[in-house]
């Protein structure tokens, strides 16, 4: 099957590759976390800090990506939002390849330190953070599934705005969370590597 032949398919079965993209992903993840999937190595508490911070570099590069983008299309700027999203994206592979990672390799840490008010606001945005990357998934590829199978004014007479403006925005919000709380774990207070094994 030729390239074109895909394309083509992918573009008549939008919602269909969507699903499937999303289920592919969530399996990887939750296969992860279960333990189900032995091909992490362990790592080290150095190489936990390591992906930690490298994780927290690219979600900041993303974040800024995505600012950037919606900003260009906001201004009719259509080939730079394309890329900056498509940018963004990537980033957010290489994000995803990094932490299954460090958490397959069982390199998890937990905050120490704050107390009251902080602790449960660090808790907050912890929840949300994670909350919002689980729910975006499809919204995000639905979006960008379309914007790679249709030209510019071919998306017009799809969902494409809409379902991007609340992609990019609950991309965006997930991610932000995402570094506060790095910051809070790994810059402000303490924290403890936590023992990590199969969640079932």
């Amino acid at each position: 099957m030729s390239t074109a032949d895909v394309r083509a398919t992918v573009r008549e079965n939008v919602r269909a590759t969507t699903v499937l993209l999303t289920v592919v992903g969530y399996a990887l993840v939750l296969g992860t976390f279960a333990g189900l999937l032995p091909i992490y190595p362990d790592i080290s508490r150095e190489l936990t800090n390591q992906l930690s911070h490298a994780i927290a570099v690219v979600n900041t590069i993303a974040t800024v990506s995505l600012a950037l983008g919606w900003y260009w299309i906001r201004n009719g700027e259509v080939d730079r939002h394309r890329k900056a999203m498509l940018t963004s994206f990537s980033l957010i592979i290489v994000f995803l390849v990094l932490y299954l990672v460090k958490v397959g390799g069982g390199g998890e840490k937990e905050i120490v330190g704050a107390t009251g008010v902080v602790y449960w606001a660090y808790i907050a945005m912890l929840a949300i953070h994670i909350v919002l990357s689980v729910v975006s998934v499809p919204v995000v590829l639905y979006a960008l599934v379309l914007g790679l199978t249709h030209t510019p004014s071919e998306l017009k007479q799809t969902p494409h705005k809409k379902i991007g403006r609340i992609a990019a925005g609950s991309w965006i919000l997930s991610l932000t969370l995402g570094v506060v709380t790095y910051v809070m774990l790994n810059h402000i207070y303490d924290y403890r590597f936590m023992l990590v094994g199969p969640l079932f």
